[in-house]
């Protein structure tokens, strides 16, 4: 596996801990589990930055996580597995290792 594969499979198995059913590069299904859906989407790394003596490439990789609610109590529900997501990477923002830092953003 490639260190960008390794760190994607952390991340998922990260949101798999979710009370949340979560799905890694799916479509999205017509019906939404109860508990709620995360699908995680790899996303592209882009360009890297690049420093010398010794040579590094450093990649600002942003995958992206869509959370999926229904219900009659939707904006609660979302507000929770939305934390749910921020409190599990915060807990281990390099995902043991794997990364230089985890950061969460809300779109």
């Amino acid at each position: 596996m490639t260190p960008r594969e390794t760190i994607l499979a952390a991340l998922n198995a990260r949101l798999s801990a979710l009370p949340a059913t979560a799905l890694r590069s799916e479509v999205l299904p017509e019906r939404v589990p109860a508990d709620g859906l995360l699908i995680l989407r790899d996303g592209e790394p882009g360009e890297p930055e690049v420093t010398f003596s010794p040579l590094r490439y450093h990649y600002q990789h942003r995958a992206e996580i869509e959370a999926v609610v229904q219900g009659a109590d939707r904006d609660a529900a979302f507000d929770t597995l939305t934390a749910s997501i921020g409190t599990a990477l915060a807990a281990d923002r390099t995902l043991s290792g794997l990364c230089d830092w985890v950061v969460v953003e809300l779109f």
